[in-house]
């Protein structure tokens, strides 16, 4: 079983990291001969690029387990789509750590072995704390997105003006949507964001094809993220996936900008 644990420093004996996203390595231990490999984070402390790069990671190494402090829900979901188990709140040392999922495992292999094929699982007592515990990490986890945005919507209030705006988007609908979504593409960062970023811009005027342009494809082309995602799933997979993505993000922001006028709604 191989066992993929986030870590501050590059051996055994180095702390579990706080976050998945931000760790500088991830150490990659074999249960069985207890050999392990450190890799580092090539996206250093970068938050969303680091994250991704070390699911990849996770992912590239066919590991069983990823041992962590918290993971994000994005993060995690890939994860688990390739059947990979997450364990979050993991806390001490890499080979403590390690140690404990291993005792955890073997434990509950002797309880499945052990009960009757029909009787049904009983509930942990500790899953109530469990649960909470896992709802606080992920509320930490969301709360500098909060922060994010209220900074964001400030910067955009004192640097970006409404003159900017008007000289890159002049008003052409074709051109104004390209840009939005070529905007949209290049730009990283959480979904969230492009609302605040797309609400500026109507608040200056900007079409809403471009604004839409902008929000579509801001959600589903990732250039700073592809070479993680070519790693993860391949080069003609990646590439092809994100220019379907900006090719029907443009065509999504006229037919919903032309529906949205049909409706007699205005924004």
């Amino acid at each position: 079983m191989k066992i993929a644990i986030s870590a501050e420093g590059p051996d055994p004996e180095a702390t579990v990291s706080h976050r998945l996203g931000t760790s500088p390595y991830l150490i990659i231990v074999d249960s069985e001969t207890m050999s392990f490999e450190a890799i580092p984070s090539e996206a250093g402390a970068s938050g969303q690029h680091a994250g991704m790069h070390l699911v990849s990671l996770a992912i590239a190494k066919e590991v069983d387990a990823v041992l962590t402090g918290y993971c994000s829900p994005i993060a995690e979901n890939y994860l688990s789509a390739k059947g990979i188990r997450v364990v979050t709140d993991v806390t001490g040392t890499v080979s403590d750590a390690v140690e404990r999922y291993i005792h955890s495992e073997s434990q509950s292999l002797k309880m499945t072995a052990s009960s009757p094929p029909t009787s049904k699982a009983l509930l942990r007592k500790d899953t109530l704390s469990a649960s909470l515990k896992k709802s606080g990490s992920q509320f930490k986890g969301f709360l500098p997105i909060l922060i994010g945005v209220v900074l964001l919507i400030g910067l955009l209030s004192t640097f970006v003006s409404k003159d900017v705006l008007s000289f890159i988007f002049t008003g052409d609908a074709p051109l104004d949507t390209l840009l939005g979504a070529c905007f949209g593409s290049i730009f990283t960062g959480n979904p969230i964001n492009s609302y605040v970023i797309g609400g500026e811009m109507l608040g200056y005027g900007i079409s809403l094809f471009a604004v839409t342009a902008l929000m579509i494809s801001w959600v589903t082309v990732g250039i700073a993220q592809l070479p993680a995602e070519i790693m993860a799933f391949g080069s003609r997979f990646a590439l092809i996936r994100n220019i379907t993505s900006f090719v029907l993000s443009i065509i999504i922001a006229f037919i919903t900008v032309i529906i949205l006028n049909l409706l007699g709604v205005r924004l």
